[in-house]
């Protein structure tokens, strides 16, 4: 038969501190409100002497003393809050405190525990402090009022506006459309023709005939030119051979 047993996280102990050796004296009844101290105890002789053990199961905690060897509870020390009633540090040395033991029927008393290192005496303040302050924080974050929840989602009709720039590959910046180039093959870019189907003439020249286009005869070389300019208009029009003595008939 396999028997299994379920637990929930606040039944699960955990160890805070354990130290292997401490020792418990038999103490008289507080005289003042001055405090307890050690110096009033018989410390050459312990009435006992074990291990101690400080857990926490969920919200509360607790110090357990037991035996070195079989592990049996001696006495148990429940701790509401630190520093308080359930243990109290004495008056005259770091070593030593006082313990409000409790047992199962919730009978109360009173003993007093020493360790031999005043490191001891140190981890256990340490640790006591500790947990207690994390009780604190999670108090204080479980009764913090939650805020609404944020609502990131679009309403209806809502739209969103997005700037975008997009890099060309010769480092410009474009909005992403092509235009054409004047000058590209297909004739994109040129002007229609003129009228008439015929392209003006280039600038600087003048038509054919025109006065412009007829050569200047320079006046200033006289009449040595005279031939040159009669064969030249004999070129464009036959003269007969009978017209002209000054030429020779081949």
């Amino acid at each position: 038969v396999v028997k299994v047993v379920l637990h929930t996280m606040d039944t699960y102990e955990s160890v805070l501190l354990v130290k292997p050796e401490v020792f418990v004296f038999n103490i008289p009844p507080r005289s003042s409100n001055r405090g307890y101290r050690a110096a009033d105890w018989n410390l050459a002789e312990p009435q006992w002497t074990g291990r101690m053990r400080l857990i926490s199961k969920g919200n509360e905690c607790a110090i357990k003393l037991e035996d070195k060897n079989s592990g049996e509870l001696f006495a148990k020390c429940p701790i509401e809050t630190y520093p308080g009633i359930a243990i109290e540090p004495v008056t005259d040395s770091s070593r030593y405190f006082v313990l409000r033991i409790q047992d199962d029927n919730g009978r109360t008393a009173f003993i007093g525990i020493g360790f031999g290192d005043r490191s001891d005496s140190f981890d256990l303040n340490v640790a006591l402090q500790d947990h207690f302050k994390w009780l604190k924080k999670e108090k204080q974050i479980s009764e913090e009022p939650s805020g609404p929840a944020l609502d990131l989602g679009f309403k209806e009709g809502e739209t969103i506006k997005i700037n975008m720039k997009i890099t060309k590959k010769d480092g410009s910046e474009g909005s992403g459309r092509t235009k054409p180039k004047a000058g590209n093959g297909g004739g994109l870019g040129l002007l229609p023709p003129p009228p008439g189907g015929k392209l003006p003439a280039p600038p600087g020249s003048s038509p054919a005939g025109s006065p412009a286009h007829a050569p200047k005869l320079d006046n200033s070389m006289g009449d040595s030119w005279g031939e040159f300019a009669s064969a030249q208009g004999s070129a464009t029009t036959p003269v007969p051979p009978s017209a002209n003595t000054n030429w020779v008939q081949f």
